[in-house]
């Protein structure tokens, strides 16, 4: 999925080995649920991996973002939105988190309009992973819950 690239044209760029990388990822979100009870979830359809979301601590800005990765055969059918809200809800409702943001690139109207559909609100733009001009989207817990 990482490496489809019409999935690649909005994410950083990947290095190394493909699936060198896809075990370090599932490493690093099994032990972000060890340590944080939280990580990014598989996403199936019908028995089928069609990608990957759910909550994610992003070191570089300390928080947690809401995130979504589908294959492009998946967009479009309102799987982005029902897997990010199911992820704010065990964010804000299970685990009592405060705020949660998105990020994306500003070309990458789909998913802003995921952002906009799910509750979320943009607040600026700042600069990750090589990336100068990604907009951050975001909501608070009051927010979700007066929703």
């Amino acid at each position: 999925m990482r490496y489809h690239p019409e999935v690649a044209k909005w994410l950083p760029m990947a290095e190394g080995n493909p699936v060198e990388a896809a075990r370090g990822t599932i490493g690093r979100f099994a032990s972000s649920w060890q340590q944080r009870r939280y990580a990014p979830w598989g996403v199936f359809l019908e028995g089928r991996l069609i990608g990957h979301a759910g909550l994610n601590f992003v070191s570089e800005f300390d928080e947690t973002e809401v995130l979504w990765a589908l294959h492009p055969d998946a967009w479009g059918k309102g799987y982005a939105t029902e897997v990010a809200c199911a992820a704010l809800a065990y964010g804000f409702d299970t685990l009592g988190m405060d705020l949660i943001f998105a990020i994306t690139l500003p070309d990458n109207v789909a998913s802003q309009s995921v952002m906009k559909r799910i509750g979320l609100t943009y607040r600026r733009s700042v600069k990750y992973k090589g990336f100068k001009d990604v907009v951050w989207f975001d909501v608070g817990r009051d927010a979700w819950t007066a929703r």
